[in-house]
């Protein structure tokens, strides 16, 4: 849309949406959408009885359009007092408020929808207001001033995030102003008066010096960030809202809760991933920046995303306190910045309000079902979960002490909470590990008992998108490989940002001989998580070697063996590219490298190992290793 064909107005902004929403799904998704269902529809009828129209509604949220702010404001009203009286026959826990924020302000219309400052003003309003309560702006306010018979209660100017100016903010009072017959003040004597005038002064005074420190000493100031450049972006934008979550800082001062804040981090990326609508960054690739002083710009050229996440955890016995950034790389500019200091009991709710704000700041809009699934939660437990983080932390080193430590916390979390899913998944994933480490005294016991303990965890939770491509997986070991890639693509649906779940789907593919189909699933992987373990890189190799594409399989191969040069999958595999082009003497130079790092390899207990479907591919496989010099 070009400068002159832009059309802009004058309107009356009503946003509105549910305080403690998250909360509310978090005890009764049912329930809560059946409400949400029924007040979304009574608030709609009401606009369009004081002449507005609803502009969005997504989730919990409501925007609605007016061309008069007397129309706005007396809709606010009647919808607050007819929800007053609705609540009133609800348990107290079950009660849903709204918070309504009011603005008057010029806006950009485009075919249904309206944007700009105007708009924006009004949502920040609606952060204002109390939970049943209207806050309106100042341009809103005068407005209505001596039309309505409303009290008003002024706020003072409120800065806001991304409007440069402050703005005048008033809290509307429903009820009209009266004096009480009978009720009348007394009168106190003058020198009482003007005693009060003095301590009202005074106290005014300390409130602008409280004020003044605060906003120069004690609050830190806001950086100012440098904006990425798209030219030196090292992938291409995605079409979708995209995000990188940096490691949130452990400010405890104790090392041993680094696990703590790590778990946030991922439990964020977890939540934003399961929503379609964004692209998120696995936290592989965004966990190679901590603790390194990196700049936004940085990080968004090289994972080639438009916005950043970061954030400081500080856990204290029961109390934690947690801060959050969202950043437009783009453009530099702090999109939502919010601090939380809560119980420790509150964290589930504190991640889903972080995850609610980020969708927010980025303007996804989302229906109920993707709003309750990217809120979705498997415990209540607390300590259940915190177990479960750190079980997670110790798996993910792949060692046999830290599987000991990890099986033992998963079975503890179970003992707390016997439907987790999660904490299913994790001791699964021990039994697996085993298998990989070879300290399993029965490989194909452990292997039914990872896959018992997998299929129970998604019997708890059928959402649980990375234990569908572990059980896969597993599935496809044991060359099961129909059921391996049912649950395999499975797995992508249920989170299509999830890199691991694209990988071991591609893993599975290719044991499956469905070689072409593979490459695509590795692809996708390696942009979901661009900094990649060594095994996403030559795994797309050997799906290139398998397809005949010798060149392609070298060069991915070849950046696996540059990132790890004992990698030694990647130069068995590299050595057959290099055999099947036709270049035998660097062929042999990598099955040297093989054995070096291996001197006991042996052909015969890899063939023991090869689990493709196709007949003869392991046999063929075997032949050019033989001829590049294996035994």
């Amino acid at each position: 849309m070009t400068a002159q064909g832009v059309k802009r107005k004058l309107s009356a902004i009503l946003s509105a949406d549910v305080e403690g929403y998250s909360r509310l799904m978090a005890e009764d998704e049912v329930a809560t959408v059946q409400t949400l269902t029924s007040y979304r529809e009574v608030m709609t009828g009401l606009i369009e009885q004081h002449r507005g129209r609803v502009v969005d509604s997504p989730g919990d949220n409501l925007l609605a359009e007016f061309s008069s702010v007397v129309d706005a404001v007396q809709c606010a009203v009647a919808v607050q007092k007819e929800f007053q009286a609705r609540n009133a026959e609800l348990p107290e826990d079950r009660r849903m408020e709204f918070r309504i924020g009011i603005n008057l302000g010029d806006v950009i219309e485009e075919e249904e929808r309206i944007y700009g400052d105007g708009v924006n003003i009004a949502a920040r309003l609606e952060a204002l207001a109390d939970p049943g309560g209207i806050c309106i702006s100042k341009t809103a306010f005068d407005q209505i001033e001596t039309k309505l018979p409303l009290g008003y209660e002024y706020l003072g100017d409120q800065t806001v995030k991304n409007i440069p100016k402050p703005v005048g903010a008033y809290r509307v009072v429903m009820e009209p102003r009266v004096t009480v017959v009978g009720k009348e003040e007394e009168k106190k004597p003058s020198f009482f008066r003007g005693r009060r005038a003095i301590l009202g002064g005074v106290i005014a005074a300390v409130v602008v010096v409280i004020a003044v420190v605060w906003r120069f000493y004690l609050t830190p100031p806001q950086p100012t960030v440098e904006p990425a450049s798209m030219d030196k972006m090292v992938f291409p934008l995605p079409e979708r809202p995209s995000i990188a979550v940096l490691p949130f800082t452990n400010l405890s001062g104790d090392p041993e809760q680094e696990y703590f804040s790590d778990g946030i981090t991922e439990e964020i990326i977890t939540a934003l991933s399961r929503v379609p609508k964004l692209f998120v960054i696995a936290r592989n690739s965004t966990f190679t920046y901590k603790g390194k002083p990196v700049k936004v710009k940085q990080v968004a050229e090289e994972l080639g995303v438009r916005y950043v996440l970061e954030g400081g955890v500080r856990k204290a016995a029961d109390k934690i306190r947690i801060t959050a950034q969202l950043i437009d790389a783009l453009s530099g500019h702090h999109l939502w910045a919010e601090r939380y200091d809560r119980n420790l009991s509150d964290i589930f709710a504190v991640q889903d309000d972080i995850t609610k704000k980020i969708i927010t700041a980025m303007q996804v809009k989302l229906t109920e079902g993707e709003q309750a699934r990217a809120t979705a939660k498997g415990t209540n437990n607390l300590e259940a979960y915190l177990k479960c983080l750190q079980a997670n932390e110790y798996l993910d080193r792949l060692n046999i002490e830290s599987n000991a430590l990890g099986r033992q916390l998963a079975e503890e979390a179970i003992a707390l909470d016997p439907e987790y899913a999660w904490a299913y998944y994790h001791l699964g994933r021990t039994h697996g590990v085993d298998v990989w480490l070879g300290t399993s005294k029965s490989p194909k016991q452990s292997m039914a008992k990872a896959m018992e303990l997998l299929q129970k965890a998604i019997v708890l939770d059928d959402s649980l998108a990375i234990a569908h491509a572990y059980l896969g997986w597993l599935f496809s070991m044991t060359r099961q490989y129909d059921k391996a890639v049912a649950l395999a693509e499975k797995a992508v649906v249920l989170n299509p940002n999830s890199a691991e779940s694209h990988f071991r789907y591609g893993k599975i593919l290719t044991m499956a001989g469905r070689y072409e189909e593979s490459i695509p699933e590795y692809k996708t992987a390696i942009r979901l998580n661009p900094i990649p373990p060594n095994t996403y890189l030559y795994s797309l190799g050997i799906s290139y070697y398998l397809t005949g594409q010798y060149d392609e399989a070298i060069t991915w191969c070849e950046k696996a063996v540059r990132r790890e040069p004992n990698s030694l999958f990647a130069r068995l595999f590299m050595a057959v590219a290099y055999s099947l082009s036709g270049r035998d003497e660097e062929a042999r130079a990598e099955a040297a490298e093989v054995l070096r790092i291996n001197p006991k390899f042996s052909l015969e207990k890899l063939a023991k190992t090869c689990i493709y479907k196709k007949k003869g591919e392991c046999d063929r496989l075997i032949d050019i290793l033989r001829k590049a010099g294996l035994e």
